[in-house]
């Protein structure tokens, strides 16, 4: 169990001040870098719209569906009928 590899190594060197390497999660970008960010990000939205329509959508047609199920009991409603 002495030569199991530390679990911990990894996350360990972020944390060593000074080492002189790049920071990992600041790479250094590039104008085609950026743009290629750009267009990833634009799908991404672009697929976000699409899901957020889709439950726009669902909710409309639940709230239909509501409607339908009050009017449908409301016609089984004898028009003069009360339980008083």
């Amino acid at each position: 169990m002495a030569d199991a590899p530390d679990p911990f190594a990894f996350f360990a060197q972020f944390m060593k001040p000074g080492t002189g390497t790049p920071n990992p999660f600041m790479p250094p970008l590039t104008a085609e870098e950026i743009d290629r960010k750009i267009g990833e990000l634009r799908t991404v939205e672009q697929w976000l719209q699409m899901q957020v329509g889709m439950l726009q959508m669902t909710v409309q047609t639940l709230e239909l569906q509501k409607a339908g199920l009050a009017a449908f009991k409301q016609g089984l409603d004898p028009k003069g009928s009360s339980n008083t």
